[in-house]
Protein backbone atom coordinates (compact mmCIF):
# COMPACT_ATOMS: atom_id res chain seq x y z
CA UNK A 1 0.00 0.00 0.00
CA UNK A 2 1.49 3.19 -1.06
CA UNK A 3 1.66 6.17 1.53
CA UNK A 4 2.46 9.92 1.67
CA UNK A 5 5.64 11.56 0.08
CA UNK A 6 7.75 13.56 2.37
CA UNK A 7 10.86 16.08 2.33
CA UNK A 8 12.18 13.78 4.94
CA UNK A 9 11.85 10.80 7.35
CA UNK A 10 13.40 10.66 10.28
CA UNK A 11 14.03 7.36 12.50
CA UNK A 12 14.00 7.83 16.12
CA UNK A 13 11.90 10.10 18.19
CA UNK A 14 14.35 10.49 20.53
CA UNK A 15 16.48 13.61 21.56
CA UNK A 16 17.92 14.02 18.11
CA UNK A 17 15.52 12.65 15.82
CA UNK A 18 12.96 15.12 18.09
CA UNK A 19 15.29 18.22 17.30
CA UNK A 20 16.21 17.33 13.59
CA UNK A 21 12.42 17.31 12.89
CA UNK A 22 11.32 20.33 14.53
CA UNK A 23 14.07 22.18 12.63
CA UNK A 24 13.35 21.10 9.82
CA UNK A 25 9.69 20.92 10.15
CA UNK A 26 9.70 24.65 11.19
CA UNK A 27 12.05 25.57 7.69
CA UNK A 28 8.77 24.20 5.78
CA UNK A 29 10.02 20.98 5.58
CA UNK A 30 7.24 17.66 5.44
CA UNK A 31 8.48 15.84 7.85
CA UNK A 32 7.58 12.42 8.78
CA UNK A 33 8.59 11.10 12.15
CA UNK A 34 9.23 7.35 12.55
CA UNK A 35 9.50 5.11 16.36
CA UNK A 36 8.63 1.75 17.16
CA UNK A 37 8.52 2.76 20.58
CA UNK A 38 4.25 3.97 21.20
CA UNK A 39 5.69 7.54 22.70
CA UNK A 40 8.77 9.75 21.75
CA UNK A 41 11.19 10.44 23.91
CA UNK A 42 11.22 7.37 26.31
CA UNK A 43 15.09 7.56 27.02
CA UNK A 44 14.74 11.47 28.00
CA UNK A 45 11.76 10.48 29.83
CA UNK A 46 14.52 8.09 32.70
CA UNK A 47 17.43 10.89 32.30
CA UNK A 48 18.28 11.97 35.43
CA UNK A 49 16.51 10.17 37.96
CA UNK A 50 12.93 11.53 35.67
CA UNK A 51 13.89 15.09 35.72
CA UNK A 52 16.72 14.92 32.71
CA UNK A 53 20.07 16.21 32.60
CA UNK A 54 19.12 18.07 29.35
CA UNK A 55 22.42 19.65 29.02
CA UNK A 56 25.49 20.78 30.11
CA UNK A 57 27.35 24.60 30.43
CA UNK A 58 30.26 23.63 30.24
CA UNK A 59 30.11 21.85 26.77
CA UNK A 60 33.19 21.44 24.52
CA UNK A 61 34.42 19.59 21.72
CA UNK A 62 37.42 18.44 24.20
CA UNK A 63 34.93 16.42 26.25
CA UNK A 64 33.25 14.06 23.77
CA UNK A 65 34.95 10.64 22.54
CA UNK A 66 35.36 9.73 18.49
CA UNK A 67 37.97 8.76 16.32
CA UNK A 68 37.95 12.27 15.18
CA UNK A 69 38.29 14.53 18.45
CA UNK A 70 37.10 17.55 15.97
CA UNK A 71 34.04 16.09 14.31
CA UNK A 72 31.83 17.53 17.09
CA UNK A 73 32.85 21.12 17.06
CA UNK A 74 31.14 22.70 14.54
CA UNK A 75 27.57 20.95 15.68
CA UNK A 76 28.38 22.45 18.98
CA UNK A 77 29.78 25.79 18.16
CA UNK A 78 26.64 26.23 15.76
CA UNK A 79 23.80 25.06 18.97
CA UNK A 80 24.85 25.80 22.36
CA UNK A 81 23.47 24.76 25.77
CA UNK A 82 22.42 28.29 25.74
CA UNK A 83 20.45 28.12 22.44
CA UNK A 84 18.57 24.92 24.14
CA UNK A 85 18.53 26.65 27.27
CA UNK A 86 16.65 29.64 25.30
CA UNK A 87 13.94 27.45 24.30
CA UNK A 88 13.79 25.84 27.83
CA UNK A 89 12.76 29.61 29.50
CA UNK A 90 10.36 30.30 26.40
CA UNK A 91 8.36 26.75 27.34
CA UNK A 92 8.12 28.29 31.04
CA UNK A 93 10.21 25.12 32.56
CA UNK A 94 11.89 25.40 35.20
CA UNK A 95 15.27 23.76 35.98
CA UNK A 96 18.39 24.41 38.10
CA UNK A 97 22.11 23.87 38.13
CA UNK A 98 23.89 21.19 40.04
CA UNK A 99 27.34 20.02 40.89
CA UNK A 100 30.07 20.64 37.32
CA UNK A 101 27.37 22.88 35.30
CA UNK A 102 25.00 20.22 34.94
CA UNK A 103 20.76 21.49 34.42
CA UNK A 104 18.41 19.58 35.41
CA UNK A 105 14.43 20.22 35.20
CA UNK A 106 12.96 21.32 38.35
CA UNK A 107 10.14 19.10 38.04
CA UNK A 108 9.85 16.26 35.50
CA UNK A 109 11.68 14.92 32.19
CA UNK A 110 8.12 14.82 30.37
CA UNK A 111 8.08 18.72 30.14
CA UNK A 112 11.41 18.45 27.89
CA UNK A 113 9.27 16.11 25.71
CA UNK A 114 6.40 17.55 25.67
CA UNK A 115 8.25 20.92 24.48
CA UNK A 116 9.96 18.87 21.92
CA UNK A 117 6.62 17.35 20.63
CA UNK A 118 5.12 21.05 20.79
CA UNK A 119 8.08 22.59 18.33
CA UNK A 120 7.34 19.51 16.27
CA UNK A 121 3.21 19.87 15.88
CA UNK A 122 4.49 24.04 15.46
CA UNK A 123 6.45 22.59 12.09
CA UNK A 124 3.48 20.46 11.08
CA UNK A 125 5.61 17.40 11.78
CA UNK A 126 3.26 14.42 11.20
CA UNK A 127 4.25 11.07 13.33
CA UNK A 128 4.17 7.50 13.19
CA UNK A 129 4.70 5.68 16.62
CA UNK A 130 4.19 2.30 17.93
CA UNK A 131 4.45 0.43 14.92
CA UNK A 132 7.58 -1.52 13.56
CA UNK A 133 9.47 -0.28 10.55
CA UNK A 134 9.76 -3.47 7.97
CA UNK A 135 12.06 -2.36 5.47
CA UNK A 136 13.94 0.44 4.34
CA UNK A 137 15.19 1.18 1.18
CA UNK A 138 16.92 3.15 -1.63
CA UNK A 139 16.31 3.98 -5.50
CA UNK A 140 16.38 6.69 -7.78
CA UNK A 141 17.22 9.24 -5.18
CA UNK A 142 14.42 8.40 -3.08
CA UNK A 143 14.19 6.79 0.27
CA UNK A 144 11.19 3.87 0.95
CA UNK A 145 10.55 3.01 4.06
CA UNK A 146 7.81 0.61 5.40
CA UNK A 147 5.53 0.82 8.10
CA UNK A 148 2.46 -1.32 8.93
CA UNK A 149 2.42 -2.66 5.33
CA UNK A 150 2.36 1.30 3.90
CA UNK A 151 4.92 2.51 2.05
CA UNK A 152 6.52 6.46 2.54
CA UNK A 153 8.91 7.90 0.17
CA UNK A 154 11.17 10.75 0.90
CA UNK A 155 14.74 12.08 -0.62
CA UNK A 156 16.23 12.56 3.10
CA UNK A 157 16.63 10.00 5.53
CA UNK A 158 17.69 10.31 9.09
CA UNK A 159 18.59 7.50 10.92
CA UNK A 160 18.50 8.58 14.39
CA UNK A 161 17.51 5.71 16.29
CA UNK A 162 20.13 5.62 18.88
CA UNK A 163 22.29 3.24 19.69
CA UNK A 164 22.41 -0.20 22.15
CA UNK A 165 21.98 1.20 25.60
CA UNK A 166 19.47 0.05 27.98
CA UNK A 167 17.98 -2.31 25.53
CA UNK A 168 15.23 -2.62 28.08
CA UNK A 169 13.76 0.43 26.79
CA UNK A 170 13.67 -0.66 23.20
CA UNK A 171 17.10 0.33 22.09
CA UNK A 172 18.59 -1.67 19.14
CA UNK A 173 21.12 -1.50 16.80
CA UNK A 174 18.69 -0.32 13.66
CA UNK A 175 20.49 2.76 12.54
CA UNK A 176 23.86 0.85 12.67
CA UNK A 177 22.61 -2.35 10.72
CA UNK A 178 21.37 0.65 8.29
CA UNK A 179 24.18 2.53 7.70
CA UNK A 180 26.09 -0.83 7.04
CA UNK A 181 23.36 -1.72 4.65
CA UNK A 182 24.11 1.84 2.60
CA UNK A 183 27.89 1.33 2.95
CA UNK A 184 28.80 3.50 5.89
CA UNK A 185 31.59 2.57 7.85
CA UNK A 186 31.26 1.59 11.80
CA UNK A 187 33.06 1.77 14.73
CA UNK A 188 33.42 -0.82 17.17
CA UNK A 189 30.90 -0.54 19.66
CA UNK A 190 30.77 -0.89 23.15
CA UNK A 191 28.93 0.51 26.18
CA UNK A 192 30.06 3.81 27.86
CA UNK A 193 29.06 5.18 31.14
CA UNK A 194 28.43 2.33 32.29
CA UNK A 195 29.34 0.47 35.82
CA UNK A 196 32.52 -2.01 35.96
CA UNK A 197 32.49 -5.45 37.52
CA UNK A 198 35.56 -6.98 40.08
CA UNK A 199 36.73 -10.50 40.10
CA UNK A 200 37.14 -12.72 42.84
CA UNK A 201 40.60 -11.41 43.76
CA UNK A 202 39.02 -8.37 44.63
CA UNK A 203 35.79 -9.46 46.32
CA UNK A 204 36.64 -7.58 49.61
CA UNK A 205 35.88 -4.60 47.66
CA UNK A 206 32.13 -6.33 46.55
CA UNK A 207 31.31 -6.57 50.08
CA UNK A 208 31.51 -2.96 50.54
CA UNK A 209 28.09 -2.47 48.60
CA UNK A 210 25.99 1.15 49.27
CA UNK A 211 29.68 2.49 50.79
CA UNK A 212 30.40 5.85 48.03
CA UNK A 213 33.45 8.32 48.59
CA UNK A 214 35.02 11.41 46.57
CA UNK A 215 37.69 10.20 44.53
CA UNK A 216 39.98 10.89 41.24
CA UNK A 217 40.18 8.14 39.10
CA UNK A 218 42.43 7.40 36.28
CA UNK A 219 43.24 6.17 33.45
CA UNK A 220 45.81 6.88 31.56
CA UNK A 221 46.01 10.68 30.89
CA UNK A 222 42.76 10.99 31.62
CA UNK A 223 41.44 11.69 35.16
CA UNK A 224 37.74 12.30 36.63
CA UNK A 225 37.60 13.72 40.47
CA UNK A 226 33.58 12.51 41.26
CA UNK A 227 32.32 10.49 43.74
CA UNK A 228 33.03 6.79 43.13
CA UNK A 229 30.35 3.66 44.43
CA UNK A 230 31.36 0.02 45.70
CA UNK A 231 28.21 -2.36 44.56
CA UNK A 232 28.02 -5.96 45.03
CA UNK A 233 29.24 -6.18 41.43
CA UNK A 234 31.82 -3.78 41.50
CA UNK A 235 32.59 -0.18 40.93
CA UNK A 236 30.28 2.76 39.81
CA UNK A 237 29.54 6.17 40.48
CA UNK A 238 30.38 8.96 38.24
CA UNK A 239 33.95 8.84 38.40
CA UNK A 240 33.72 5.46 37.77
CA UNK A 241 31.13 6.20 34.73
CA UNK A 242 33.02 8.66 33.27
CA UNK A 243 36.57 6.47 33.27
CA UNK A 244 34.77 3.34 31.81
CA UNK A 245 34.62 5.50 28.47
CA UNK A 246 37.99 5.48 28.32
CA UNK A 247 38.51 2.03 29.81
CA UNK A 248 40.09 -0.70 27.77
CA UNK A 249 39.61 -4.51 28.99
CA UNK A 250 42.67 -6.20 30.45
CA UNK A 251 44.24 -2.94 31.97
CA UNK A 252 43.87 -1.17 35.06
CA UNK A 253 42.29 1.96 36.72
CA UNK A 254 43.86 3.83 39.81
CA UNK A 255 41.70 5.39 41.89
CA UNK A 256 43.40 8.47 44.46
CA UNK A 257 40.96 7.80 47.90
CA UNK A 258 42.26 10.94 48.84
CA UNK A 259 42.74 13.55 46.74
CA UNK A 260 42.67 16.55 49.45
CA UNK A 261 45.55 15.07 51.80
CA UNK A 262 48.49 16.76 52.36
CA UNK A 263 51.97 15.23 51.82
CA UNK A 264 53.16 12.79 55.12
CA UNK A 265 49.37 12.91 56.35
CA UNK A 266 49.62 9.45 57.49
CA UNK A 267 53.00 10.75 59.54
CA UNK A 268 51.24 13.52 61.22
CA UNK A 269 48.55 11.54 62.10
CA UNK A 270 50.95 9.52 64.11
CA UNK A 271 52.55 12.06 65.74
CA UNK A 272 49.48 13.92 66.46
CA UNK A 273 47.71 10.31 67.64
CA UNK A 274 50.27 7.53 68.11
CA UNK A 275 48.00 5.17 70.32
CA UNK A 276 45.04 5.39 67.01
CA UNK A 277 44.95 2.54 65.04
CA UNK A 278 45.89 2.79 61.67
CA UNK A 279 42.64 1.98 60.12
CA UNK A 280 41.03 4.72 62.80
CA UNK A 281 43.24 7.36 61.41
CA UNK A 282 41.99 5.89 57.33
CA UNK A 283 38.01 6.51 59.01
CA UNK A 284 38.73 9.64 60.11
CA UNK A 285 39.00 10.67 56.26
CA UNK A 286 36.98 7.60 54.70
CA UNK A 287 33.55 5.99 55.35
CA UNK A 288 34.65 3.23 58.39
CA UNK A 289 33.34 -0.09 56.01
CA UNK A 290 36.08 1.41 53.41
CA UNK A 291 38.88 2.63 55.63
CA UNK A 292 38.59 -1.16 57.16
CA UNK A 293 39.14 -2.96 53.73
CA UNK A 294 42.08 -1.11 52.71
CA UNK A 295 44.00 -1.41 55.89
CA UNK A 296 43.12 -4.93 55.63
CA UNK A 297 44.41 -5.13 52.29
CA UNK A 298 47.39 -2.95 53.20
CA UNK A 299 48.02 -5.16 55.96
CA UNK A 300 48.75 -2.08 58.29
CA UNK A 301 47.06 -2.78 61.78
CA UNK A 302 48.00 -2.01 65.24
CA UNK A 303 48.63 1.28 67.30
CA UNK A 304 50.66 4.06 64.48
CA UNK A 305 53.26 4.29 66.85
CA UNK A 306 54.13 0.87 66.00
CA UNK A 307 54.22 2.00 62.45
CA UNK A 308 57.36 2.67 60.73
CA UNK A 309 57.51 5.79 58.78
CA UNK A 310 58.57 4.04 55.60
CA UNK A 311 55.13 1.53 56.13
CA UNK A 312 53.27 5.09 56.49
CA UNK A 313 54.43 6.67 53.35
CA UNK A 314 54.21 3.28 51.06
CA UNK A 315 50.87 3.47 51.81
CA UNK A 316 50.07 6.79 51.13
CA UNK A 317 51.59 6.28 47.97
CA UNK A 318 49.38 3.12 47.50
CA UNK A 319 46.01 5.05 48.80
CA UNK A 320 46.84 7.60 46.18
CA UNK A 321 47.06 5.26 43.71
CA UNK A 322 45.01 2.46 44.02
CA UNK A 323 44.71 0.03 41.62
CA UNK A 324 41.70 -2.01 40.44
CA UNK A 325 41.52 -4.46 37.79
CA UNK A 326 38.03 -4.48 36.37
CA UNK A 327 37.19 -8.05 34.86
CA UNK A 328 34.42 -6.28 32.58
CA UNK A 329 31.50 -3.77 32.61
CA UNK A 330 27.72 -4.46 33.52
CA UNK A 331 27.24 -3.64 29.88
CA UNK A 332 24.82 -2.14 27.96
CA UNK A 333 21.83 -3.11 30.39
CA UNK A 334 23.50 -0.55 32.65
CA UNK A 335 25.15 1.49 30.15
CA UNK A 336 23.92 5.30 29.76
CA UNK A 337 25.21 5.38 26.26
CA UNK A 338 27.00 3.53 23.25
CA UNK A 339 30.29 4.19 22.35
CA UNK A 340 31.56 4.29 18.75
CA UNK A 341 28.64 3.87 16.27
CA UNK A 342 28.43 5.22 12.29
CA UNK A 343 32.18 6.56 11.16
CA UNK A 344 32.76 10.07 11.22
CA UNK A 345 34.73 9.76 8.05
CA UNK A 346 31.51 9.15 6.27
CA UNK A 347 29.72 12.07 7.72
CA UNK A 348 29.73 16.14 6.88
CA UNK A 349 30.89 18.11 10.33
CA UNK A 350 28.67 20.37 9.32
CA UNK A 351 25.11 19.05 8.06
CA UNK A 352 25.83 15.03 9.39
CA UNK A 353 24.96 14.28 5.89
CA UNK A 354 26.65 11.44 4.12
CA UNK A 355 29.09 11.69 1.65
CA UNK A 356 28.44 8.77 -0.03
CA UNK A 357 24.69 8.38 -0.63
CA UNK A 358 23.02 11.71 -1.07
CA UNK A 359 20.11 12.40 1.34
CA UNK A 360 21.17 10.16 4.59
CA UNK A 361 21.76 11.46 7.51
CA UNK A 362 22.91 10.13 10.93
CA UNK A 363 22.08 11.94 14.11
CA UNK A 364 23.03 11.69 17.68
CA UNK A 365 23.97 8.60 19.63
CA UNK A 366 24.43 5.85 16.34
CA UNK A 367 27.34 8.12 15.71
CA UNK A 368 31.07 7.88 16.89
CA UNK A 369 30.20 10.88 19.13
CA UNK A 370 30.21 10.12 22.97
CA UNK A 371 30.23 12.48 25.56
CA UNK A 372 31.19 12.80 29.30
CA UNK A 373 28.51 11.87 31.50
CA UNK A 374 26.39 15.06 32.71
CA UNK A 375 24.17 16.69 30.14
CA UNK A 376 27.02 16.41 27.21
CA UNK A 377 25.39 13.62 25.48
CA UNK A 378 21.79 15.18 25.35
CA UNK A 379 23.85 18.69 23.94
CA UNK A 380 25.17 16.26 21.25
CA UNK A 381 21.66 15.20 19.94
CA UNK A 382 20.30 18.60 20.19
CA UNK A 383 23.23 19.83 18.30
CA UNK A 384 23.53 17.54 15.86
CA UNK A 385 19.64 17.02 15.09
CA UNK A 386 19.69 20.87 14.55
CA UNK A 387 22.65 20.39 12.28
CA UNK A 388 20.75 17.67 10.33
CA UNK A 389 17.41 19.75 10.45
CA UNK A 390 18.70 22.85 9.00
CA UNK A 391 20.20 20.80 6.04
CA UNK A 392 17.27 18.89 5.42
Amino acid sequence: MSGAHYDAIILGAGAAGLMAALTAGQRGRRVLLVDHADEPGKKILISGGGRCNFTNIHTAADRYISENQHFARSALARYTPSDFLEMVNRHGIAWHEKTLGQLFCDHSARQIVEMLMAECRDGGVAFSFGLPVTAVDHADGMFRVTIDGREHNAPSLVLATGGLSIPKMGATGFSLDLARKFGLPVVQTRPALVPFTLGEDEALFRSLSGVSTEVITRWGKTAFREAALFTHKGLSGPAMLQISSYWQHRTAIAVDFLPDAANDWLIEEKRARPRSAFRTALSRRLPERLAEALAERLQLDGEMATLRDADLRKAQGQLARWPFHPNGTEGYAKAEVMAGGISTKALSQKTMASAKVPGLFAIGEAVDVTGWLGGYNFQWAWASGRAAGEAL
